[in-house]
């Protein structure tokens, strides 16, 4: 009696777990295979990859030609230049 008692208790929890189990087994056997997601979106993967690694890299050597790493040194050069 004790136990049914319970497992009363957690009937919602237990409903939201079969409940949501059975969404995730849905949508894992409708959804489309993740190699045909990525043979479509490659391009754009790619593309964002060397557009992200080339402003990481003039990022990094910015400092290097401008003085300090807060943009106050190219600040300077485009003020004494007007």
């Amino acid at each position: 009696m004790e136990i049914s008692v319970k497992v009363l208790q957690y009937k919602y929890h237990f409903a939201a777990v079969i409940i949501s189990s059975l969404i995730i087994a849905i949508l894992t056997t409708m959804a489309p295979q993740f190699a045909s997601i990525l043979s479509y979106f490659w391009p754009l993967f790619l593309s964002t990859s060397i557009l992200l690694g080339t402003i990481i890299v003039f990022s990094q050597s910015a400092p290097e030609f401008y003085g300090d790493g807060n943009g106050e040194g190219l600040l300077e050069y485009v003020a004494g230049n007007l």
